[in-house]
């Protein structure tokens, strides 16, 4: 991530034990053999005669985007490569074989149906929600380099004094506040080094080390939700309830958090009480010595007033008619022409994170603009589906995978197929409380998903501090997780009731 990050080397050694672990001779083998397999399931569905899948008016691109789908469904789950790998071979295959600027003799559109547009295609990766990312990860980065990160942590964890309890729910407001602007792997890293002088501090037969040591994961976890740029499932699920060719809902910034950030600091709250009760502390007191980097000059004076002018301008959107994905360009055009951020500091974006999602984008414009996800909403009845059923089933799913995979990969595996389905039902998700309460409570069931460490990055970064064992994080990954898709999902029902989303 960012190199100019507090606790950038925990981040290097995490990502360097993870690629150590595929590289080990029996996992190559694995991944070897599961290449083969997923080759041929591909090659198969790519091949099988278009009646087949039963499906009246199915071309030959529409069997492609089918078997491109399977393809990211299987490549994404097993993580036989990287997830940004699998969504550049989205959109490569796409254009190659499904759209206008394709292989010749493999895409003449009177043999295989309408093509896709390559420009469509292409411009997934620069879809308004793109941007929203980027401006998140500008803002992130001139923080950092400028020191504000720590400053704000020093200041912030002031008022909560030294008794151990009240530092404990400090680090959990405050974690969870950073992760809804800063990627949460960044923000664990960063608060973990801050915890460090203060694990020296507790005795060790105590339970308070794991106390604080899990407190990072799960407010990361937990805090990403509050805003839409805090985690990619959040931006993800905005842009299919935002698209102005599908479900068209108009859901800003300043929206999404009236109703997310009151949820977040609740479940914060619920987590300190839990890690209070589950591992208390044995020594009643803690002395906190937060040392600052901030530069007091005159780039992190232009930060901070940037940053205060992005936030309100975000919160603010329905009155200033400008929306989040507008807003997210000020910061990069104030720090560029500024000189806060220059050529070198573009390099720290994650790109990866980007590239991940604009395959998931691609997968989903591939659907609708072809017209298959028409014609599968014609050939299934899910208007005669139970909303109760969508809502319960698509919350399992993804809980369930995010448990083990990447919860962007999940959220862009499972958003186009949702929107598809909340289509087709129309009216009949009112009993639930609308559309908005399938897809946000996807994004919200990824964030839930917490219970081994290599649930999440944060998770995989406080274990690796030997200050907590797997059953332990287990146990307040799963009870919490319930609590928040439970609280949270009610939320949305709410929500949806009073029409407020």
């Amino acid at each position: 991530m960012f190199k100019n990050f507090q606790g950038f080397h925990l981040i290097e050694a995490y990502h360097k034990a993870h690629q150590a672990q595929k590289d080990r001779p029996a996992r190559t083998q694995k991944k070897s053999i599961t290449a083969v397999i997923m080759i041929l399931i591909t090659l198969l569905i790519w091949n099988l005669p278009t009646e087949s899948f039963g499906i009246k008016g199915l071309t030959v691109v529409h069997q492609r985007i089918i078997a491109i789908f399977v393809f990211a469904t299987l490549s994404w789950i097993t993580e036989m490569v990287s997830s940004w790998a699998t969504s550049v071979t989205i959109i490569v295959t796409m254009l190659l074989f499904c759209s206008d600027s394709g292989v010749a003799w493999m895409c003449d559109p009177e043999q295989v149906g309408p093509l896709l547009s390559h420009k469509g295609v292409m411009a997934t990766f620069a879809d308004p929600v793109i941007m929203l990312f980027i401006g998140g990860f500008i803002l992130a980065i001139a923080a950092t380099k400028t020191g504000l990160d720590s400053q704000l942590a020093k200041v912030l964890l002031k008022p909560f004094g030294k008794k151990s309890e009240n530092v404990l729910l400090g680090f959990l407001l405050i974690t969870g506040l950073f992760s809804m602007f800063v990627s949460n792997t960044a923000t664990a890293a960063m608060m973990l080094t801050f915890l460090t002088p203060v694990f020296k501090q507790l005795p060790p037969e105590g339970k308070g080390r794991i106390a604080l040591a899990l407190s990072i994961p799960l407010a990361a976890n937990l805090g990403g939700m509050g805003t839409p740029i805090g985690t990619p499932p959040n931006t993800i699920a905005l842009k299919y309830l935002n698209d102005p060719e599908g479900l068209n809902m108009g859901m800003g910034f300043g929206q999404w958090m009236m109703f997310m950030l009151p949820l977040v600091i609740l479940l914060l709250f619920i987590g300190w009480m839990l890690l209070k009760k589950l591992f208390p502390f044995s020594q009643k007191t803690i002395e906190l010595n937060i040392e600052s980097t901030m530069k007091k000059d005159r780039k992190t004076y232009i930060v901070i007033v940037t940053f205060c002018i992005t936030v309100l301008l975000w919160l603010l959107d329905s009155v200033t008619g400008i929306n989040s994905y507008t807003v997210a360009m000020i910061p990069f055009m104030v720090f560029a022409l500024t000189g806060v951020i220059g050529r070198q500091d573009l390099e720290e974006i994650n790109w990866s994170v980007i590239w991940m999602v604009a395959g998931g984008f691609a997968l989903g414009y591939g659907l609708n603009s072809s017209g298959l996800a028409a014609l599968i909403v014609e050939a299934i009845p899910f208007g005669d589906f139970s909303p109760l059923f969508i809502l319960i089933l698509s919350g399992l799913i993804c809980y369930g995978l995010s448990n083990f995979i990447s919860n962007s990969a999940t959220a862009a595996l499972l958003m186009p197929i949702l929107a598809v389905v909340c289509t087709a039902m129309d009216d009949k998700l009112d009993a639930i409380g609308g559309t908005s309460t399938v897809l946000i409570g996807v994004a919200i069931a990824s964030s839930s998903a917490m219970v081994l460490p290599i649930s999440t990055p944060p998770n995989a970064l406080a274990y690796a501090t030997n200050m907590v064992k797997q059953n332990d994080m287990a146990k307040i990954g799963l009870m919490t997780g319930i609590i928040s898709m439970v609280l949270g999902y009610g939320l949305l029902f709410l929500m949806g009731e009073l029409h407020v989303i």
